[in-house]
C-alpha cells in the first residue's frame, strides 16, 4: 500500500495553502487591519474563524467523500446537485474568479509602473494565461510545480512582507473607525465570511485529492487523512498570512490615513518600507499568489466538466484559459459588478451543505434535512443578492429589517429554524424504508 513520505506531505500542504492565496485574501486584511486600529486583534479573531476555519472544514468534508463536489450534494438529488457544483465551479472558474485574479494581479502589481490601459492588459494576461496553460495541462505534476516549486516562493516572499509588518512598523496604530469600535469582532465575522474562501475549498478539493491519487496513495482512509493534514498545514499557513497582514494594516495609519482599499494600504507600506524595490517587489508577490490560485481554479473545473461533458481534459483546459482570458479584459470593476450578486447568492446553501454533511449520521434521511435548509438559505441568499446588486426597490419593507441583515446573514436565522423543524419532522417519519412498508 503506498503511503506519502513526509517530504511529499509538507509539499501537499504547501501546494494547499498556496492554492488559497491569492490577490484577494493578500489585500484584504490591510484595509480591515487599518480601519479597526486598536480593537484589530478583536477583528482578526472573527476573520479567521470564518476565513479560516470554513475553508479548512469544507476541505476536510470533501476528503471524506473522495473530494468530489457532487458526491457531497447527493442528498439533494442528483440533478440538483449537479447544478448547484456546476454553478460553484463556474462561479469561482472562469466566469469570475479566474479571470479576476489576472485582473487583480494587473491592476494591484503592474498597473502603477505600466499605466492602465486594455494593450497592456491584454498583453500581461496573455502571458499569464500561457502560463496558467502550461502549469494546468499537466495534473499530475501539479504537487511538484506548485507544491515543490511555486508554493514556497510564494511562502518566501509572504513570509518577508509578514516579518517586515512586525519588525518594521511603518508607525503606531492608529484610531478604530466607528463600525470597529463597538463590533470589532462582527466586523471581522462577517468580512472573513464575504472572502468566499469556502468556495474556493469546494472547488480545490479535488485538486487536493487528485494530488495524493497521483503519487500511487488509493486507500480512501489515507487520502482522508492526507487531505485533512493538508487542510490544516493552510489554515496554519493562512491564519499567520492573515495576522501579519493585520498587523501591517494597523501600524499603516501615519502613511496610509483614508485609503479605500488594501491595496492602497500595501502599496503605501511596501514603498514606506523597502523604497524603489517596494513596487517590483509587491508585483512579483500579487503575481506569484494570483498565478498559483489560478492554476488551481482551472484544473479543478477541467477535472469536474470532462466526467459531465463530452470534453477531454485538456481541451477543456485549453477552452477555460481562453475564455478567462477574454473575460479577463472586461476590466475589474465590472468583474466585481458581476460576481458579487451571484456568490453572495450561492454561498449560504453552500455552507449548510458543508456544515450538514458532519451530521449525516444524526438523521434518519438526509435529503429530509438538507434540501429543505439548503433551499431557505438559498431563497435569503438570492434576497441578499438583490441587495447588493441595487434590485431590491420592490421587495416589502420588512425584508429591509430581517435579523442579521445588515452584516449579510439574513439567511442564518431562517436556516436553523428550518433545520429544527425538518429534524423533529424527520423523527416523526422515521427511516424511509418504514415510510415505504
Amino acid at each position: 500500500m503506498n503511503v506519502l513520505k513526509g517530504q511529499d506531505i509538507l509539499a501537499l500542504g504547501f501546494m494547499t495553502f498556496a492554492l488559497f492565496v491569492g490577490a484577494g485574501n493578500i489585500i484584504f486584511p490591510p484595509i480591515v487591519g487599518l480601519q479597526s486600529g486598536p480593537q484589530v486583534w478583536m477583528a482578526a479573531l472573527g476573520f479567521l474563524i470564518t476565513a479560516v476555519g470554513l475553508p479548512v472544514i469544507t476541505v476536510v468534508a470533501l476528503a471524506k467523500v473522495g473530494g468530489a463536489m457532487d458526491t457531497l450534494s447527493h442528498p439533494i438529488g442528483r440533478i440538483a446537485g449537479g447544478l448547484l457544483a456546476a454553478v460553484c465551479y463556474l462561479s469561482v472558474g472562469p466566469l469570475f474568479a479566474t479571470p479576476r485574479t489576472a485582473t487583480v494581479s494587473f491592476e494591484v502589481g503592474l498597473a502603477p509602473l505600466t499605466g492602465e490601459g486594455a494593450l497592456p492588459l491584454f498583453l500581461y494576461s496573455l502571458v499569464y494565461f500561457l502560463i496558467v496553460l502550461a502549469i494546468s495541462l499537466y495534473p499530475g505534476k501539479l504537487l511538484d510545480t506548485v507544491g515543490r516549486f511555486l508554493a514556497p516562493l510564494k511562502i518566501i516572499a509572504l513570509a518577508a512582507l509578514g516579518i517586515a509588518a512586525f519588525v518594521l512598523p511603518a508607525g503606531p496604530i492608529g484610531i478604530a473607525e466607528p463600525a470597529y469600535q463597538n463590533a470589532a469582532f462582527s466586523q471581522g465575522f462577517v468580512n472573513g465570511y464575504l472572502t468566499m474562501d469556502t468556495l474556493g475549498a469546494l472547488v480545490f478539493g479535488i485538486v487536493i485529492v487528485n494530488a495524493i491519487r497521483s503519487r500511487g496513495v488509493q486507500s480512501p482512509r489515507l487520502i482522508t487523512r492526507y487531505a485533512i493534514i493538508a487542510g490544516l498545514i493552510a489554515g496554519v499557513g493562512l491564519a499567520l498570512v492573515y495576522i501579519s497582514l493585520f498587523r501591517l494594516g494597523a501600524g499603516s495609519h501615519d502613511i496610509a490615513a483614508g485609503a479605500s482599499n488594501g491595496a492602497a494600504v500595501l502599496h503605501a507600506y511596501v514603498q514606506h518600507t523597502f523604497g524603489s524595490l517596494g513596487s517590483t517587489f509587491l508585483a512579483v508577490l500579487i503575481a506569484l499568489a494570483c498565478l498559483v490560485t489560478a492554476v488551481g481554479l482551472t484544473c479543478a473545473c477541467a477535472e469536474y466538466f470532462c466526467r459531465v461533458l463530452p470534453l477531454s481534459y485538456r481541451s477543456l483546459v485549453v477552452i477555460l484559459a481562453a475564455f478567462s482570458l477574454l473575460v479577463s479584459n472586461l476590466g475589474l470593476t465590472k468583474l466585481i459588478q458581476f460576481s458579487i450578486p451571484v456568490l453572495t447568492a450561492i454561498y449560504p446553501p453552500c455552507i449548510v451543505l458543508v456544515a450538514l454533511s458532519f451530521c449525516a449520521s444524526l438523521w434518519r434521511s438526509q435529503t429530509r434535512i438538507v434540501a429543505p435548509v439548503m433551499v431557505m438559505s438559498f431563497v435569503f441568499g438570492i434576497i441578499d443578492a438583490l441587495k447588493g446588486a441595487k434590485l431590491d426597490s420592490w421587495m416589502p419593507a420588512w425584508m429591509e429589517h430581517l435579523p442579521l441583515a445588515e452584516q449579510g446573514l439574513a439567511w442564518l436565522i431562517p436556516s436553523v429554524a428550518t433545520l429544527a423543524v425538518m429534524v423533529v419532522i424527520d423523527r416523526l417519519l422515521g427511516k424511509p424504508q418504514e415510510a415505504l412498508a
